[in-house]
């Protein structure tokens, strides 16, 4: 029997596990500003991640392969968040000094800007609260870019409204 990696038993990948595929941008990229982490390790049919980008800093060889990041060509917009059916796609900030910003998929009625939402991790635990400062739409999808403490920004993936 071959050795399946732990995010195939698991669901969950990890951020060590990104990196050894090459998903995860240098922390002096994420300092300068927004950059996406497409986080699919998949070699699955689909490149819609690939025509969403404006200015073309994603790419993949053949439809199936793992989509690759030109970091530096990254302008952190969004558009891919919005438009992967799989969730995979994230956008990290690291260039505050207090705090991170992290864009997450979000597929039910969004927070307003300004609103405090509770933080999921990949694994879907409670990471602590954050703020929205920023909602975009795109045919009734949803991203949402929240204020976080800069050592959640890796770990942050979902946010949960939360109920009055």
């Amino acid at each position: 029997m071959t050795d399946v990696p732990g995010w195939k038993k698991t669901g969950i990948i990890t951020v060590e596990e990104l990196k050894k595929f090459g998903l995860i941008p240098p922390e002096e990229r994420l300092k300068k500003g927004p950059c996406v982490i497409v986080e699919c390790p998949e070699e699955i049919p689909c490149n819609i991640c690939v025509s969403a980008c404006p200015v073309g800093a994603i790419s993949k060889e053949k439809i199936y392969n793992i989509p690759k990041v030109d970091w530096e060509k990254c302008t952190g917009c969004g558009n891919c968040v919005l438009i992967c059916p799989g969730l995979a796609c994230f956008v990290v900030d690291l260039s505050h000094d207090d705090y991170a910003l992290v864009t997450v998929p979000h597929e039910f009625l969004p927070p307003k800007v300004g609103e405090k939402v509770i933080l999921l991790g990949r694994d879907g635990r409670k990471l602590g609260e954050g703020e929205v400062v920023r909602v975009i739409e795109r045919n009734k999808t949803y991203a949402i870019t929240v204020k976080v403490k800069p050592e959640l920004a890796m770990e942050v993936r979902a946010v949960w409204k939360k109920m009055k």
